[in-house]
């Protein structure tokens, strides 16, 4: 899916989210297309990568995905590879268990709540109306593994930005 049409497609959500938690719909929207691939990679409704913890409960789903640690020995459901990167890093192939929902809605919704559900994203949600500190604060909280998460999402955000209907 190209920028334009998925912007085009998934604002609302993001504006609705937006209006509901007082988080960036830009950050949203940015968040979901980075995550999904432009919505090239939507299983089970799932924009953005959040995972399941348990994996029993019939609402998630084991995916193929990339993560990188600074140690060799992380343990996943099933590690189909491991390359050292640098010096003390290592990316991982794996599969893991994520999320999945009813509707493209719903994944919105969840994401939304997950930042206030979870502790570790007190500080983010303080400036969560600017979707560049919020990315990064996101980022510093630990949302995903890759150690140029931040930088990623917000040339994402910009994207979105250029792409938002006139």
């Amino acid at each position: 899916m190209t920028p334009q049409v998925f912007v085009k497609t998934y604002l609302p959500f993001a504006l609705e989210t937006q209006k509901k938690k007082g988080i960036s719909a830009l950050f949203i929207l940015a968040q979901a297309a980075l995550e999904s691939g432009w919505g090239d990679r939507v299983f089970g409704n799932m924009f953005f990568g959040v995972k399941d913890t348990d994996g029993l409960n019939g609402n998630e789903q084991l995916l193929v995905t990339r993560e990188v640690h600074n140690n060799p020995n992380v343990k996943y459901p099933v590690i189909l590879k491991i390359t050292q990167t640098g010096k003390r890093l290592w990316e991982y192939r794996v599969k893991d268990w994520f999320r999945k929902y009813n509707s493209p809605e719903e994944s919105f919704t969840d994401h939304a709540d997950f930042f206030f559900k979870n502790k570790r994203y007190a500080e983010a949600l303080k400036v969560r109306s600017d979707p560049h500190a919020f990315a990064r604060a996101i980022a510093k909280a630990g949302y995903a593994t890759d150690p140029n998460y931040a930088t990623s999402l917000i040339a994402v955000i910009r994207t979105v930005e250029r792409n938002l209907p006139k």
